[in-house]
């Protein structure tokens, strides 16, 4: 059975910073690309940003390019996200998302349940 649990969200000041975490289960990690994805209170779910299942290659929203990095370890089944410079514009749940392929290619086809982020002073 997959399984994506992330962690690490919770409170935090506008310009500071945080690291998501999501650990994997259930399937050959290191054969797929994992994205992160979130949802602002009462908007829609936004796509954050992608890896491939090799690390080398990665893509940015531009609402959070140059504050987030994307990262994962093959070894230890975990996909990061450290989130810098945060803004209360970037408040929501996040998700991590599996691909259905090694590139992002294909669509997200298991979901975590999310971990709330808040951006406040």
């Amino acid at each position: 059975e997959v399984q994506l649990v992330e962690s690490g969200g919770g409170l935090v000041q506008p310009g500071g910073s945080l690291r998501l975490s999501c650990a994997a289960s259930g399937f050959t990690f290191s054969s797929y690309a994992m994205s992160w994805v979130r949802q602002a209170p009462g908007k829609g779910l936004e796509w954050v940003s992608a890896i491939n299942s090799g690390g080398g290659s990665t893509s940015y929203a531009d609402s959070v390019k140059g504050r987030f990095t994307i990262s994962r370890d093959n070894a230890k089944n975990t996909l990061y996200l450290q989130m810098n410079s945060l803004k209360p514009e970037d408040t929501a749940v996040y998700y991590c998302a599996k691909y259905g392929d090694p590139h992002w290619y294909y669509g997200m086809d298991y979901w975590g349940k999310g971990t709330l982020v808040t951006v406040s002073s």
